[in-house]
């Protein structure tokens, strides 16, 4: 064969193989720590799957992971560092491993007083600046690209809360960040760390006397079933805030179409997400009665007044007094 016969076969065989680069699709990996399909995250992953792929026609796909990669928060973080995830959900109690106390901004119990506090908050001028802080801090590892809720969480266990004395030596499986172990311990209880997917062992057991989260989360998992967990007091103490992160180094590769694609996914997953959070409340807490939990509400001003303390001294320690002050504003 002529040398320029074979060149010309080589030519074609490079663009062939550069063409096929090309039309490879761009692959998410997107992961929460819920091994449930029917919890709210994996509904909004879902819709954050079905809008990227169609605007894109093809050129994203997206991989949806409920628990299957790590159902520890922390652990999804780490792999969204190491790049083996590209999209996932994690509280602000995990996120204070990674060295940025201003996340712990929305652990601050009773921060939030509704759902629509919770969201003038996030969507506003407070979100955006915490979302600022920590792109920075972490030199541009996390980038906060959108903020699901995961309820309301309320306090569940051996014995209803009647008053905060009835709180007293209680263990309680709770998240760990400091201003969180801290609101408790003040409270009376012992916070303990328990991994989500072991609680309803530790429930079932009596490792934990009571636990904390809202109806649908701890329903889902039949936690109100177990010895432990079948008492449930209206605390309302925090209107959650979850963070749906994205590795900023890796964004900021991705093409302005590719970005603009995955931009409005995730808006139109958020919209699903908290739409099917705030939707089954009513229904999680009727299952939750009609499976044989007793439901109590209880004064919420004792406690309100040992949270407001503990955000007073975050806001010192990190000298962001000005933004928890926009936050409570939001509120009224």
């Amino acid at each position: 064969m002529k040398r320029s016969a074979v060149l010309l076969i080589g030519a074609i065989l490079v663009l062939s193989l550069a063409s096929l680069a090309a039309a490879a699709p761009l692959k998410i990996v997107a992961a929460h720590n819920q091994t449930s399909q029917e919890n709210p995250y994996q509904y909004g992953m879902l819709k954050f799957k079905e809008v990227a792929e169609s605007l894109s026609s093809g050129e994203i796909s997206v991989d949806v992971h409920a628990g299957t990669i790590g159902t520890n928060e922390d652990e999804l973080v780490e792999k969204l560092k190491l790049g083996a995830a590209d999209v996932v959900v994690a509280s602000p109690g995990f996120m204070t491993k990674i060295g940025i106390p201003e996340v712990d901004l929305f652990s601050l119990l009773y921060l939030f007083n509704s759902f629509d506090h919770w969201e003038k908050a996030v969507d506003g001028e407070a979100g955006q600046t915490l979302a600022k802080i920590i792109n920075e801090k972490s030199k541009n590892t996390f980038r906060i690209s959108a903020y699901w809720s995961a309820g309301v969480r309320n306090y569940y266990g051996k014995k209803p809360i009647n008053s905060m004395e009835d709180l007293k030596g209680m263990k309680i499986r709770t998240q760990m960040s400091g201003v969180v172990a801290e609101f408790w311990k003040q409270v009376g209880a012992i916070p303990t760390q328990v991994a989500w997917g072991e609680l309803y062992q530790a429930l079932q057991q009596g490792i934990v006397d009571c636990a904390e989260n809202d109806y649908t989360n701890f329903s889902l998992l039949d936690h109100h079933k177990t010895v432990n967990g079948k008492f449930i007091t209206e605390m309302e103490h925090d209107f959650t805030t979850r963070f749906v992160l994205m590795n900023g180094k890796k964004y900021d590769k991705l093409t302005d179409q590719q970005k603009e694609w995955i931009n409005e996914a995730l808006k139109q997953a958020t919209e699903e997400e908290r739409k099917v959070t705030y939707g089954m409340l009513s229904e999680s807490k009727a299952k939750v009665i009609a499976d044989g939990g007793t439901v109590n509400s209880i004064d919420k001003a004792p406690f309100i007044a040992i949270a407001i303390p503990i955000q007073d001294k975050l806001a010192k320690d990190l000298g962001i007094e000005d933004l928890v002050e926009k936050v409570r504003a939001a509120g009224n």
